[in-house]
């Protein structure tokens, strides 16, 4: 079992920056995917920014390709979400999910989830 528990977020203005961080603890995560997802309410959540550390990879949906980048230290055990150039659309509760999906975007492949935080981006 893998725990998380997210911290950052809040409210900004389009085009600011944000971070969320995630800390993990509990069963070594070596070959998980470890995924950033999102959900606006009545709509599926959906994975958006995934890392593995073995092998070391890094996958982005395009929604956010160039704008968000994902990283994980390995001494703090803590995995990171920067958001660059924030838009509306980013609006949604973000989660920190890990696990061993069929395909890295697939939620539903994912068995831990850390609590929710909320992300508002608006004028």
């Amino acid at each position: 079992q893998v725990t998380q528990f997210v911290s950052g977020g809040g409210s900004v203005q389009p085009g600011d920056s944000l971070r969320l961080d995630c800390l993990t603890s509990g069963k070594s995560t070596s070959r998980y995917w470890m995924t950033w997802s999102r959900q606006v309410p009545a709509k599926a959540p959906e994975a958006f920014a995934g890392f593995s550390r073995v092998p070391l990879r890094e996958k982005y949906d395009d929604s956010v390709k160039g704008r968000f980048t994902i990283s994980y230290d390995n001494r703090e055990n803590t995995l990171y979400l920067q958001m660059d150039s924030l838009k509306p659309e980013d609006t949604a509760m973000y989660y920190c999910t890990t696990g061993v999906p069929a395909a890295w975007w697939d939620y539903r492949g994912y068995r831990n989830w850390g609590q929710g935080i909320q992300v508002t981006v608006s004028s």
